[in-house]
């Protein structure tokens, strides 16, 4: 089971786009997939037609029951979607809230990767949709995965996004026993504008060798999918947005990290946090390094 997370530290660069799209492709090949979402705001739980405001078990139930000591069997937690071969696993605002609540406890940094460890027989591929704050959700995210993704928009402030979340990745790594591959993928291109051209070529030149060599190009179709709650693969296979996707499910197929290659759990990283506001976090106490 591949598990990858999509992240950046700026909202707006694509995230769900991005894993949905690369869902529909992967249930497309015949992959069983799980879509994860762990921000608060719910975008991909509301891009299938559920509520993340609404009662009932969702990922937050995970957290909530190892707060307490109990163990939550993931299965009763999923969900089917319209489409065959794509579960989620569905957001709940209650996450906002997990900072604050449990940030402190003993081992909230595993929880979603030990939650995880319990479906390798159950999906083929595992992505997961996380906000765009450090936080308890971000750390669980980054824990569990094989590989990373980072969409980042095609405009300049969208770099200071991808600077943080590269700080952020340089602090959770110093909990890990190996690295955490990523790849920068660059989304909603617009070849006609100077900012969508310029800022490509500065990503190409600051990060090169993590740079994805292609592009997600900017596709009005990506927002008829989501009126429609369809992956984009499914309603316009050959549109330019999905054959771009399609591209970088392509990329990523061969280097594809699974669960076989990653350490145990007990020594993987933890988390400490002391702080529960998003605007005010020390960055530097959110990820510590903890010996198991």
């Amino acid at each position: 089971m591949n598990i990858w997370a999509v992240a950046n530290q700026k909202g707006g660069v694509g995230k769900t786009t991005t894993s949905v799209t690369l869902a529909g492709h992967l249930a497309q090949r015949g992959q069983r997939v799980l879509l994860i979402d762990i921000d608060p705001h719910g975008s991909m739980t509301t891009y299938f037609g559920m509520e993340p405001d609404a009662p009932g078990a969702s990922v937050y139930s995970l957290f909530k029951a190892a707060s307490e000591g109990r163990v939550l069997s993931p299965m009763r937690i999923i969900h089917p979607t319209a489409f065959e071969s794509i579960s989620l696993m569905p957001a709940a605002t209650a996450l906002a809230t997990l900072d604050r609540q449990l940030g402190k406890q003993d081992g909230m940094g595993l929880v979603l990767k030990r939650a995880l460890a319990t479906l390798t027989d159950q999906f083929d591929a595992v992505i997961i949709d996380c906000p765009p704050i450090l936080g308890v959700t971000m750390v669980n995210a980054l824990a569990a995965a094989h590989f990373l993704l980072i969409p980042v928009q095609t405009e300049f402030l969208a770099l200071k996004g991808l600077e943080r979340m590269l700080r952020t990745l340089t602090m959770v790594q110093r909990s890990r026993q190996f690295r955490l591959e990523y790849l920068i993928v660059p989304t909603m291109y617009d070849q006609r504008t100077r900012a969508s051209r310029d800022t490509l070529q500065t990503l190409r030149d600051q990060y090169f060798g993590t740079v994805w060599t292609d592009i997600i190009p900017i596709d009005t179709l990506f927002r008829e999918a989501s009126r429609l709650g369809k992956p984009l693969s499914f309603l316009q296979p050959e549109c330019r947005g999905s054959l771009a996707y399609a591209a970088l499910l392509d990329w990523l197929t061969p280097r594809q990290h699974h669960a076989d290659t990653t350490p145990p759990l007990g020594a993987e990283m933890d988390l400490r946090h002391d702080t529960p506001s998003s605007s005010s976090v020390d960055r530097t106490r959110v990820v510590e390094e903890v010996s198991r």
